[in-house]
């Protein structure tokens, strides 16, 4: 049977627009630094904290491809590196996204790395030290990295436990970024930017944000996120009461517990 090479064009991974992003540190530079001495790069930090768009921002600035992978219990090898499949009596090989990545001098992003089985992370391994190389051994092909690859991951370490943490083997072959919740003062240019809330407004959701961050381990996995305070202004901006945004895109996001989000409820009732 015949094998044939499937590889998807890279232009429709590029970012044409820049992605709206301020930065908090010298984050930047060091991404890029790491990039154009081929270092892969580890994103840490809570959800929704801004680590998918800082990636898109710098795929922009970069002018790179960015394939970007949402990882989880049931990703194996063989759907990040690709398979053969059987179509018209032909055997063809089909591309995963960290190949079409490589091929395409990308960057592949793998988004909640830890979500993965362990067996399947293993696979960046020669990718992510001085090798640089993606073994594809279904297909007999060693495949080698050129000068525009880039390999970056991220994780949530508040998630961390005994079954998911990211192994020594694998977070010792990276440059890692801290990343958390922006200052007040910046937080409300993003709500202000992102969703066109007024500044009162905006410094209400805030604080309302910082009072659920406080739960956090107190009830609350997590606090509010700017991700989730974008969401709520958007609503408000859109005409719904502040206190049902709050209740919506907020409070119903972070807990199912009925105490633990009365408390939120009345958080929020306070503030608006």
């Amino acid at each position: 049977m015949q094998h044939e090479v499937r590889v998807l064009r890279p232009e429709e991974y590029f970012i044409e627009e820049e992605p709206y992003y301020e930065p908090v540190g010298d984050e930047l530079a060091v991404f890029e630094a790491a990039y154009r001495n081929g270092l892969p790069v580890l994103l840490k930090g809570p959800t929704g904290c801004g680590k998918t768009r800082f990636m898109e921002h710098m795929a922009w600035r970069l002018e790179r491809a960015l394939i970007t992978v949402s990882c989880h219990d049931d990703l194996t090898a063989s759907d990040l590196v690709g398979r053969f499949l059987v179509k018209g009596g032909e055997t063809i090989w089909v591309d995963g996204p960290l190949a079409r990545a490589v091929r395409a001098g990308g960057i592949c992003y793998l988004d909640e790395i830890v979500e993965a089985r362990k067996d399947t992370t293993v696979v960046i391994h020669p990718l992510a030290d001085d090798r640089r190389v993606l073994p594809m051994e279904k297909a007999g092909e060693l495949l080698a990295a050129p000068d525009g690859f880039c390999l970056a991951i991220s994780y949530n370490p508040g998630y961390q436990s005994v079954l998911k943490d990211l192994k020594q083997s694998t977070r010792q072959r990276f440059v890692a970024l801290e990343f958390d919740y922006p200052e007040a003062g910046l937080e409300q240019r993003i709500l202000e930017r992102e969703a066109g809330v007024v500044p009162e407004q905006a410094r209400r959701l805030i604080k309302f944000a910082h009072m659920t961050r406080n739960l956090k381990g107190q009830g609350l996995d997590e606090g509010a996120s700017t991700r989730l305070l974008v969401h709520a202004a958007k609503l408000i901006v859109f005409g719904v009461d502040p206190v049902i945004a709050c209740r919506s895109a907020i409070a119903q996001a972070l807990t199912d517990d009925a105490d633990m989000l009365a408390a939120v409820y009345e958080l929020s009732a306070s503030l608006f």
